[in-house]
């Protein structure tokens, strides 16, 4: 593992997934990407922390808390990579603001960190992309296709194909 997040970033408590997200935004942290995602990739690589601690996320019934996944959001770390505003799914095209290679590499060092630090599995049900919710959780989702597409690698298409490789890199860093 190369980078690692800063250990006051992380809570000793249980978590069970890593639910990886594009933010449909521009390649910098907006605030709302922040009210929503423990951590942001920009698209040079640097990792933003966002408002809410993964603690939040033990128990969501006050309201306080990461809100990343309908329905899916306790027990579960919000990570999303700063990109893909105005991206269109099919046709595809990734927008004025594409997930760079840069921010894909980041992502899975992060996640591997995360996976490690909290003892998480490496699985399509705990190390998984918001595109694979409902077909890996069975938990309804509104369209959501983040991360079904990688601009730097156009041959990986779809949810599976882009969460399989995801875990592999993962994988590889444990």
């Amino acid at each position: 593992m190369t980078y690692r997040l800063p250990l006051e970033w992380l809570q000793p408590v249980k978590m069970s997934r890593v639910i990886l997200h594009w933010s449909a935004g521009a390649w910098k942290a907006s605030e709302l990407d922040k009210e929503h995602y423990h951590f942001i990739i920009e698209n040079a690589g640097n990792v933003v922390r966002g408002d809410h601690a993964i603690a939040d996320n033990v128990n969501t019934g006050d309201d306080d808390y990461a809100a990343h996944t309908r329905g899916c959001n306790t027990g579960s770390i919000g990570v999303s990579m700063a990109c893909m505003a105005g991206a269109t799914e099919n046709p595809f095209n990734a927008g004025r603001f594409p997930m760079t290679e840069t921010q894909w590499n980041r992502a899975i060092e992060v996640i591997a960190h995360l996976a490690s630090f909290y003892q998480i599995p490496v699985t399509d049900k705990t190390i998984l992309s918001h595109a694979e919710v409902q077909r890996n959780l069975g938990i309804q989702q509104a369209g959501k296709w983040d991360v079904s597409r990688l601009p730097f690698a156009l041959e990986v298409v779809g949810a599976k194909a882009c969460g399989d490789r995801m875990r592999r890199q993962v994988q590889a860093l444990l």
